[in-house]
């Protein structure tokens, strides 16, 4: 079983940076992949980036690739998502998701077994 707590959502103007943070707790850190979703009103929930259990892979959504950077701390439980160059299209809520299959990384939501609560991100322009 793990645990996973999203943090550092809010309000950003476009340009603007954010940096959300998934703490995990229950279980062994490090033999989890860790994926970040996001989903806006009225939209499918959708693949925003994923990083592998030793950290070494990691994958993005065309849409946030060369913006977005998701990093993980085994030391601190936690995993980042380093959002830059924030525009209005990034508006959505943010949902950290841990998978098992920790060698690799993983576009499928299906494949992630436990999920975060979700935070807010919302850009104006």
């Amino acid at each position: 079983q793990v645990e996973l707590v999203e943090s550092g959502g809010g309000m950003a103007q476009a340009g603007d940076s954010l940096r959300l943070s998934c703490a995990a707790s229950g279980s062994t850190f490090i033999e989890y992949a860790f994926g970040w979703f996001r989903q806006a009103p009225g939209k499918e929930r959708e693949f925003v980036a994923a990083i592998s259990g030793g950290g070494m892979i990691q994958d993005y959504s065309p849409s946030v690739r060369g913006r977005f950077t998701i990093s993980r701390d085994n030391a601190k439980n936690t995993v980042y998502l380093q959002m830059d160059s924030l525009n209005p299209e990034d508006t959505a809520a943010y949902y950290c998701a841990a998978d098992s299959t920790w060698r690799v990384t993983n576009r499928r939501a299906s494949q992630y077994e436990y999920w975060g609560q979700g935070t807010q991100v919302t850009v104006s322009s």
